[in-house]
Protein backbone atom coordinates (compact mmCIF):
# COMPACT_ATOMS: atom_id res chain seq x y z
CA UNK A 1 0.00 0.00 0.00
CA UNK A 2 3.28 1.94 0.26
CA UNK A 3 2.62 3.45 -3.20
CA UNK A 4 -0.94 4.83 -2.54
CA UNK A 5 0.27 7.56 -0.43
CA UNK A 6 0.63 10.10 -3.26
CA UNK A 7 3.41 13.56 -2.19
CA UNK A 8 3.61 11.71 0.80
CA UNK A 9 6.91 10.64 2.33
CA UNK A 10 6.76 7.72 4.55
CA UNK A 11 8.03 9.79 7.34
CA UNK A 12 4.84 11.98 7.73
CA UNK A 13 2.35 9.09 7.67
CA UNK A 14 1.68 10.03 11.09
CA UNK A 15 1.21 13.14 10.75
CA UNK A 16 -2.32 14.66 12.31
CA UNK A 17 -4.87 15.73 9.78
CA UNK A 18 -7.65 18.00 10.62
CA UNK A 19 -11.41 18.55 9.51
CA UNK A 20 -13.71 21.04 10.11
CA UNK A 21 -17.48 19.84 10.22
CA UNK A 22 -20.53 20.97 11.40
CA UNK A 23 -21.67 19.47 15.18
CA UNK A 24 -24.32 17.79 13.84
CA UNK A 25 -22.48 16.35 11.21
CA UNK A 26 -20.31 14.88 13.67
CA UNK A 27 -22.92 13.64 15.89
CA UNK A 28 -23.99 11.52 12.51
CA UNK A 29 -20.90 10.00 11.83
CA UNK A 30 -20.96 8.94 15.63
CA UNK A 31 -24.22 7.74 15.53
CA UNK A 32 -24.36 5.69 12.07
CA UNK A 33 -20.77 4.96 12.30
CA UNK A 34 -19.97 5.98 8.47
CA UNK A 35 -17.35 8.01 6.87
CA UNK A 36 -18.78 9.73 3.95
CA UNK A 37 -17.10 10.63 0.65
CA UNK A 38 -18.05 12.96 -2.16
CA UNK A 39 -17.93 13.07 -5.61
CA UNK A 40 -15.26 16.29 -6.51
CA UNK A 41 -17.98 17.52 -9.32
CA UNK A 42 -19.76 18.22 -6.12
CA UNK A 43 -17.21 20.71 -5.04
CA UNK A 44 -17.28 24.48 -5.42
CA UNK A 45 -14.18 25.36 -7.64
CA UNK A 46 -14.68 24.53 -11.50
CA UNK A 47 -11.14 23.76 -11.70
CA UNK A 48 -11.57 20.74 -9.59
CA UNK A 49 -11.41 17.33 -11.59
CA UNK A 50 -10.52 19.67 -15.06
CA UNK A 51 -8.10 17.22 -16.25
CA UNK A 52 -9.89 13.89 -16.53
CA UNK A 53 -12.87 16.17 -18.04
CA UNK A 54 -10.69 17.53 -20.73
CA UNK A 55 -10.60 16.04 -24.42
CA UNK A 56 -7.86 14.48 -25.21
CA UNK A 57 -6.47 14.79 -28.84
CA UNK A 58 -4.99 11.05 -29.97
CA UNK A 59 -2.38 10.64 -32.48
CA UNK A 60 -4.81 10.05 -35.49
CA UNK A 61 -6.33 13.97 -34.37
CA UNK A 62 -9.68 12.58 -33.23
CA UNK A 63 -10.58 13.76 -29.96
CA UNK A 64 -11.16 11.29 -26.44
CA UNK A 65 -13.01 11.75 -23.39
CA UNK A 66 -12.72 9.65 -20.26
CA UNK A 67 -15.34 8.11 -19.86
CA UNK A 68 -14.98 7.33 -15.83
CA UNK A 69 -14.17 10.96 -15.11
CA UNK A 70 -17.07 10.64 -12.41
CA UNK A 71 -15.85 7.12 -10.89
CA UNK A 72 -14.18 9.07 -7.93
CA UNK A 73 -14.77 10.16 -4.61
CA UNK A 74 -13.02 12.19 -2.38
CA UNK A 75 -13.14 13.73 1.08
CA UNK A 76 -11.05 16.75 1.89
CA UNK A 77 -8.29 16.89 5.22
CA UNK A 78 -5.96 19.52 6.01
CA UNK A 79 -2.19 19.68 7.43
CA UNK A 80 -3.34 23.21 8.67
CA UNK A 81 -3.72 22.84 12.50
CA UNK A 82 -4.77 26.27 13.71
CA UNK A 83 -5.82 28.72 10.49
CA UNK A 84 -8.27 31.71 11.06
CA UNK A 85 -9.43 31.55 6.98
CA UNK A 86 -9.98 27.88 7.35
CA UNK A 87 -12.60 28.24 10.44
CA UNK A 88 -14.47 31.58 8.77
CA UNK A 89 -14.55 28.99 5.65
CA UNK A 90 -15.68 25.73 6.74
CA UNK A 91 -17.57 27.57 9.82
CA UNK A 92 -19.59 30.61 8.53
CA UNK A 93 -22.20 30.38 11.55
CA UNK A 94 -19.33 29.73 13.89
CA UNK A 95 -21.03 26.46 15.03
CA UNK A 96 -18.43 23.85 14.20
CA UNK A 97 -15.81 21.60 15.22
CA UNK A 98 -12.60 20.58 14.02
CA UNK A 99 -11.60 16.78 14.15
CA UNK A 100 -8.67 15.39 14.20
CA UNK A 101 -6.35 12.24 13.27
CA UNK A 102 -3.70 11.17 11.14
CA UNK A 103 -2.94 10.45 7.61
CA UNK A 104 -2.52 6.31 8.42
CA UNK A 105 -5.57 6.14 10.60
CA UNK A 106 -7.84 7.54 7.95
CA UNK A 107 -6.37 5.43 4.87
CA UNK A 108 -6.27 2.73 6.52
CA UNK A 109 -10.25 3.05 7.12
CA UNK A 110 -10.90 2.83 3.97
CA UNK A 111 -8.41 0.29 3.45
CA UNK A 112 -9.89 -2.33 5.63
CA UNK A 113 -13.28 -1.97 4.19
CA UNK A 114 -11.76 -2.22 0.49
CA UNK A 115 -9.97 -5.53 1.50
CA UNK A 116 -7.86 -6.79 -1.34
CA UNK A 117 -8.95 -4.38 -3.57
CA UNK A 118 -7.94 -1.74 -1.35
CA UNK A 119 -4.42 -1.11 -3.35
CA UNK A 120 -6.37 -0.43 -6.77
CA UNK A 121 -9.00 1.90 -4.94
CA UNK A 122 -7.38 3.87 -2.03
CA UNK A 123 -5.02 6.59 -2.28
CA UNK A 124 -4.27 9.77 -0.01
CA UNK A 125 -2.34 12.53 -1.30
CA UNK A 126 -1.18 15.98 0.19
CA UNK A 127 -2.72 18.28 -2.65
CA UNK A 128 0.12 20.08 -4.99
CA UNK A 129 -0.59 23.83 -5.59
CA UNK A 130 0.44 24.15 -8.99
CA UNK A 131 0.60 28.36 -11.33
CA UNK A 132 -1.43 27.52 -14.53
CA UNK A 133 1.66 26.16 -16.73
CA UNK A 134 2.83 23.65 -14.24
CA UNK A 135 -0.94 22.13 -14.46
CA UNK A 136 -0.55 22.32 -17.94
CA UNK A 137 2.91 20.22 -17.87
CA UNK A 138 1.34 18.05 -15.17
CA UNK A 139 -1.91 17.74 -16.99
CA UNK A 140 0.49 16.29 -20.55
CA UNK A 141 2.76 14.55 -18.37
CA UNK A 142 0.14 12.27 -16.54
CA UNK A 143 -1.78 12.25 -19.82
CA UNK A 144 1.13 11.37 -22.41
CA UNK A 145 1.80 8.37 -20.27
CA UNK A 146 2.60 4.79 -22.08
CA UNK A 147 -0.71 3.23 -22.14
CA UNK A 148 0.81 0.31 -20.27
CA UNK A 149 1.38 2.69 -17.09
CA UNK A 150 -1.55 4.37 -17.08
CA UNK A 151 -3.19 3.13 -13.83
CA UNK A 152 -5.94 4.61 -11.12
CA UNK A 153 -2.77 5.86 -9.24
CA UNK A 154 -2.02 8.13 -11.92
CA UNK A 155 -5.99 9.08 -12.75
CA UNK A 156 -6.01 9.75 -8.40
CA UNK A 157 -2.93 12.51 -9.02
CA UNK A 158 -5.49 14.48 -11.51
CA UNK A 159 -7.48 15.23 -8.00
CA UNK A 160 -4.46 16.50 -6.13
CA UNK A 161 -3.34 19.60 -8.05
CA UNK A 162 -4.80 23.07 -7.08
CA UNK A 163 -4.15 26.40 -7.91
CA UNK A 164 -1.81 28.42 -6.12
CA UNK A 165 -4.54 30.68 -4.78
CA UNK A 166 -5.78 27.64 -2.47
CA UNK A 167 -2.26 27.47 -1.09
CA UNK A 168 -3.18 28.16 2.25
CA UNK A 169 -5.79 25.07 2.76
CA UNK A 170 -2.17 22.60 3.03
CA UNK A 171 -5.35 20.28 1.70
CA UNK A 172 -5.38 16.35 2.20
CA UNK A 173 -7.47 13.97 0.22
CA UNK A 174 -8.80 10.56 0.22
CA UNK A 175 -9.23 9.26 -3.01
CA UNK A 176 -11.46 6.13 -3.65
CA UNK A 177 -12.38 4.44 -6.95
CA UNK A 178 -14.93 1.78 -7.01
CA UNK A 179 -13.39 -1.70 -9.31
CA UNK A 180 -17.20 -2.26 -8.89
CA UNK A 181 -18.49 0.54 -11.46
CA UNK A 182 -22.25 0.59 -9.90
CA UNK A 183 -20.86 2.15 -6.62
CA UNK A 184 -19.59 5.04 -8.61
CA UNK A 185 -23.42 5.64 -9.56
CA UNK A 186 -24.41 7.79 -6.72
CA UNK A 187 -22.92 10.92 -5.70
CA UNK A 188 -21.77 9.79 -2.18
CA UNK A 189 -19.91 6.87 -0.73
CA UNK A 190 -20.06 5.94 2.74
CA UNK A 191 -18.21 2.85 4.48
CA UNK A 192 -18.02 1.64 7.99
CA UNK A 193 -15.57 3.16 10.63
CA UNK A 194 -14.93 3.29 14.36
CA UNK A 195 -15.31 6.58 15.04
CA UNK A 196 -13.83 6.95 18.34
CA UNK A 197 -11.23 4.71 16.52
CA UNK A 198 -10.74 7.18 13.68
CA UNK A 199 -10.86 10.37 15.57
CA UNK A 200 -8.57 11.22 18.53
CA UNK A 201 -9.61 15.07 19.26
CA UNK A 202 -12.39 16.95 18.57
CA UNK A 203 -11.90 20.95 19.10
CA UNK A 204 -14.56 23.37 19.21
CA UNK A 205 -14.71 26.82 17.14
CA UNK A 206 -12.53 29.73 18.54
CA UNK A 207 -15.72 31.98 17.90
CA UNK A 208 -17.97 30.38 20.50
CA UNK A 209 -18.11 32.03 23.66
CA UNK A 210 -17.49 30.45 26.74
CA UNK A 211 -20.81 29.49 27.19
CA UNK A 212 -21.74 28.29 24.10
CA UNK A 213 -18.83 26.11 24.12
CA UNK A 214 -19.52 24.04 27.26
CA UNK A 215 -23.12 23.08 25.96
CA UNK A 216 -21.76 21.67 22.72
CA UNK A 217 -19.07 19.72 25.03
CA UNK A 218 -21.82 18.46 26.87
CA UNK A 219 -24.05 17.55 23.59
CA UNK A 220 -21.04 15.72 21.92
CA UNK A 221 -20.05 13.75 24.97
CA UNK A 222 -23.81 12.51 25.23
CA UNK A 223 -24.77 12.12 21.41
CA UNK A 224 -21.57 10.83 20.10
CA UNK A 225 -20.01 8.81 23.04
CA UNK A 226 -16.87 10.08 22.29
CA UNK A 227 -13.56 8.80 24.70
CA UNK A 228 -11.13 11.40 23.48
CA UNK A 229 -10.02 14.82 24.36
CA UNK A 230 -12.67 17.51 23.54
CA UNK A 231 -11.13 21.18 23.66
CA UNK A 232 -12.17 24.82 22.66
CA UNK A 233 -9.67 26.28 20.59
CA UNK A 234 -7.85 29.21 21.85
CA UNK A 235 -6.88 31.02 18.37
CA UNK A 236 -8.93 34.07 19.28
CA UNK A 237 -7.95 34.25 23.42
CA UNK A 238 -7.15 37.77 24.25
CA UNK A 239 -3.76 39.51 24.51
CA UNK A 240 -2.49 39.73 27.68
CA UNK A 241 -2.63 42.82 29.49
CA UNK A 242 0.83 44.41 29.07
CA UNK A 243 1.75 47.54 30.97
CA UNK A 244 4.05 49.64 28.69
CA UNK A 245 6.18 52.45 30.31
CA UNK A 246 6.29 55.66 28.19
Amino acid sequence: MDDNFLFFPSHTRDRFIYRIISIDRLVEMFSSGRNVLVKPKLWDDPFENFILRCRVQLPDGAYATFGFQDHFFAQCWTLQSASDAMWRIYSPKANAVRIRTTVWKLSESLSRCCGKWAPDEVFIGCVQYLPNKKLEEFAKGILRSDSGSLSMKLFAKTLLVKRPAFRHEKEVRLIFTPHNKSKAADNLFSYPISANELVDQIMIDPRMDERAANSAKVKIKSQTGFSGEIKRSLLYRPPPRWVIPL
